[in-house]
């Protein structure tokens, strides 16, 4: 039986680290989408070190509270440094995004530079349950 090269101690890394808030005002509208581009994301590889480049697109209907943009800059930047897979890395921004903003929709879109001639893409969406 051949090792495998990664551990599920790299599969989990990075999904449960401590990262700085995401903080919220209270939305006068609805019905209305806001798009956020963010085209200097990045994170480090858990396996190899190596840093990983991308561009993260949150596009979200907010309900009550919308996201104030300098904690999500401050949010994001608390990646640098932080050892995850890419896809563990969209789907934490968005979990996060959704329990601090609780919209009626959202998605986050990573656009992942080429590492060793593969590039990345990964997209999660959340959407609120009909009540």
């Amino acid at each position: 039986m051949k090792k495998r090269e990664y551990s599920d101690e790299h599969a989990e890394a990075g999904v449960k680290a401590p990262l700085p808030d995401i903080e919220t005002w209270p939305n006068q509208y609805g019905g209305y989408e806001i798009e956020i581009v963010m085209p200097e994301f990045t994170s480090v590889c858990p396996k190899t070190g190596l840093p990983d480049h991308g561009t993260l697109r949150l596009v979200y209907t907010p309900l009550r509270r919308c996201v104030e943009l300098k904690s999500l800059k401050m949010y994001m930047l608390a990646y640098r440094n932080l050892g995850i897979f890419q896809e563990n890395a969209v789907n934490r921004f968005l979990a996060d995004v959704v329990k601090a903003t609780d919209p009626i929709r959202a998605e986050v879109h990573g656009d992942f530079a080429a590492r060793g001639g593969i590039a990345t893409r990964v997209t999660a969406t959340y959407r609120r349950k009909k009540k």
